[in-house]
């Protein structure tokens, strides 16, 4: 019998905030494009959530794969 792969818990906790943090970019760009400056700290330090989503899906590829691997 074979073997299924176990999923890695952090892969979707690193999509999730992957995605939120594209939003908050994409909304930062909405909001400059209708005009707006002084925009508040919450949302541009939610768009440093995209690259650690980024990060931790790396790293749980990564870790995955050792784990596969041997």
């Amino acid at each position: 019998m074979a073997d299924t792969p176990r999923r890695s818990a952090l892969l979707p906790i690193s999509l999730t905030l992957f995605g939120i943090g594209l939003l908050a970019i994409i909304a930062i760009f909405a909001l400059f494009a209708t005009g707006r400056s002084n925009l508040p700290a919450w949302l541009n330090i939610a768009a440093l959530l995209c690259p650690a989503g980024l990060i931790f899906g790396v790293l749980a590829s990564i870790a995955r794969a050792r784990r596969d691997r041997g």
